[in-house]
């Protein structure tokens, strides 16, 4: 399903059905302290029950599952939805595909509610209200983050730039160690507690790194398969020159975490 807004890559249309399968296999990356910052908060643990939209392939869900944890997400990608699926069998965790904007669970249904990744794609006037809804009385709205930094680390830095030589347009660029924005709109409904960021390396090996590279919003979920080729030959070359066959990626990570107010 195609994405446009005017907000995200000039306009420009992008689906990440369309990279279900390398977003499946390349961007299940967190390392174990960006999961220890969630459950060091006492969130989405066992005795909880958590929405994560915009789910993906279920990659928060999926490895957050052994902390007992009661788990549905949604996303509108049925492709993704059904890559979740694949990965979570042997868990007990419900996946629906729908828009966020649509979801309509039952007032209170929720101790936490997730967004990691995906914060910036939503309508927020229309869902804060909804999510406000959906959480129990002092539930929580984590949002949660990850990216390279492509001015304190070359290979995410070449890698950025011929991600912006095919696809000039892409707004995901330029990423430096920052909190996590959340909209004036969720004034009225939360109060932000608790935010943390910090740098992380992350392993990859030159197929790991570009096939995460192919996974991201600016390549395989926009260009056409023409110019997906041309772009991953010149990256698998690039990476022979200036990266060796093993790795870390600096990133960064963040962590916002509201509070329904009573």
């Amino acid at each position: 399903m195609d994405i446009v807004d005017k907000n995200i890559d000039n306009g420009n249309a992008f689906d990440w059905g369309r990279v279900s399968a390398e977003y499946a296999k390349y961007r299940d990356i967190y390392p174990q302290k960006f999961y220890d910052q969630i459950v060091d908060r006492g969130l989405c643990v066992k005795g909880q029950k958590i929405l994560d939209i915009g789910t993906g392939t279920g990659v928060i869900p999926r490895n957050m599952y052994r902390y007992g944890g009661e788990w549905v997400g949604t996303d509108i990608s049925k492709e993704q939805v059904g890559q979740a699926r694949l990965l979570s069998k042997g868990m007990n965790i419900k996946y629906f595909t729908v828009a966020t904007e649509n979801i309509n669970f039952p007032d209170e249904s929720f101790d936490v509610i997730t967004a990691c990744q995906c914060f910036w794609y939503f309508d927020h006037q229309k869902i804060m209200p909804e999510l406000y809804r959906m959480l129990k009385p002092n539930g929580r709205l984590l949002i949660l983050y990850m990216a390279w930094l492509p001015y304190e680390d070359e290979i995410a830095g070449q890698s950025e730039k011929l991600v912006l030589k095919y696809s000039p347009d892409w707004s995901g660029a330029g990423e430096t160690i920052h909190p996590i924005n959340i909209p004036k709109c969720y004034e009225e409904k939360f109060d932000l507690i608790y935010h943390n960021e910090y740098p992380l390396k992350v392993y990859f090996t030159r197929e790991s790194w570009n096939g995460r590279m192919k996974a991201c919003r600016g390549v395989g979920a926009s260009l056409s398969k023409e110019k997906i080729e041309l772009w991953e030959n010149e990256h698998k070359n690039l990476l022979l020159k200036i990266a060796p066959p093993e790795f870390d990626v600096l990133h960064y990570a963040a962590i916002a975490e509201l509070k329904v107010k009573k």
